[in-house]
């Protein structure tokens, strides 16, 4: 589609969804980082509760995105390939940042 993600996600925002899990595929598995410019946009654009994926590195990258104020993070290579470990995930979870 050539509707922009931003404005695609402010119309169902509109009609009362209230989650949205966004994925940026280019950054998905690719440990670069989370897509934290894009993810202001819709949190600025919208009143959703923005679920953030792809390109999530490290406990920093969440400090990041709970900064911006995103929801929450799905989080899959970093843990797999030991950049983020399960213990200072729930740490983090438990206590925040």
């Amino acid at each position: 589609s050539e509707e922009d993600v931003v404005d695609f996600i402010a119309s169902f925002a509109t009609k009362g969804v209230a989650y949205v899990i966004c994925t940026d595929i280019s950054k998905d598995g690719m440990l670069q980082g989370p897509s934290l410019e894009l993810y202001r946009e819709i949190l600025s654009g919208s009143d959703v509760r923005l679920i953030a994926s792809g390109g999530i590195t490290s406990m920093a990258d969440l400090e990041k995105l709970q900064a911006i104020g995103c929801e929450g993070a799905i989080i899959g290579k970093a843990i797999y390939e030991g950049h983020i470990q399960l213990k200072e995930l729930q740490s983090f979870i438990t206590h925040g940042s």
